[in-house]
């Protein structure tokens, strides 16, 4: 009996030591600045963030973008993480008010400076999108490129997307502010396997009807997002002649491609972001293609 009360004591005064350690923990005031790259940030300073390579769809569609500090927080171990909002969410100005979802959590190393100047003019934006069925065979080389471009990293206004088959979900993100978006996919058109081409489509080509559940038409997926609202000011197809679109779901033939479409990922991944390059610096597709 008595050694289980001083336990109970012992126990019970530990307890309060931690909560009280923690309660000064969570009252000491935070840091208001950090040094990266040489600059020192403090709350209020403007960022462009730079996910390390190799996230998920999220990293991928913040990278490129501006933010500003709003906290910077640490670990018990002083590891610190800083906290932002990025510069054009529609909840930037609500303070308080905001939701928790809002922030998003960086490493210092994750965080560019914006350099002097940079701050006043707007970014463009361009989308990169790889689509297609990664069990028919060379119809995943959209997706091989997008995953092959989502371990580089990407120039500022630049964002890669593995949209696979979904081809609502591109229709959707096709009307999110994008001033271009690049779609890459496997195209057949007679041509030697591997080849690649750049394609503009026209306004009024192709299937007016909704995608299927099971292959992505591009061309389909543009008119649905015209129908949906605005789409990019330009659009370029990033397309490679396939070997064998099979449909016959043999473990031979799925989920892999060709060799020739394999061998086309690299340079069409280089492809790709060479014109999105140029058509976030404004130029337009003849000018990029170039």
């Amino acid at each position: 009996m008595r050694e289980t009360a001083l336990q109970a004591e012992r126990y019970g005064t530990a307890s309060a030591f931690e909560g009280e350690r923690f309660l000064e923990e969570m009252a000491r005031p935070g840091r208001q600045e950090i040094e990266i790259s040489g600059h020192l940030l403090r709350v209020g300073s403007r960022v462009r963030l730079r996910p390390r390579p190799g996230g998920d769809l999220l990293d991928a569609a913040l990278c490129g973008r501006r933010a500003v500090i709003e906290g910077i927080d640490e670990d018990e171990d002083g590891t610190p993480h800083v906290a932002v909002i990025v510069e054009d969410d529609p909840g930037h100005d609500l303070g308080g008010a905001r939701h928790p979802a809002h922030r998003f959590f960086f490493a210092p190393s994750e965080l560019e400076p914006l350099a002097a100047g940079e701050e006043s003019v707007p970014q463009r934006r361009v989308l990169v999108a790889g689509i297609g069925n990664i069990f028919l065979g060379d119809d995943g080389f959209g997706v091989a490129v997008a995953q092959h471009l989502l371990g580089r990293p990407l120039p500022a206004g630049i964002e890669v997307g593995d949209f696979g088959i979904r081809g609502m979900d591109l229709a959707y993100a096709l009307g999110r502010g994008y001033q271009a978006a690049i779609l890459v996919d496997a195209v057949p058109r007679g041509l030697l396997p591997g080849t690649l081409q750049v394609i503009e489509p026209g306004e009024n080509q192709g299937d007016a009807a909704i995608p299927d559940g099971h292959r992505m038409d591009p061309l389909a997926v543009l008119n649905l997002a015209r129908r949906l609202g605005q789409v990019p000011e330009h659009v370029l197809i990033v397309g490679c002649e396939p070997e064998s679109i099979s449909e016959d779901w043999s473990p031979a033939s799925v989920m892999s491609l060709s060799a020739p479409a394999a061998a086309a990922v690299e340079r069409a991944a280089d492809m790709a972001l060479e014109l999105a390059a140029g058509l976030a610096a404004g130029k337009g597709p003849e000018a990029a293609c170039e």
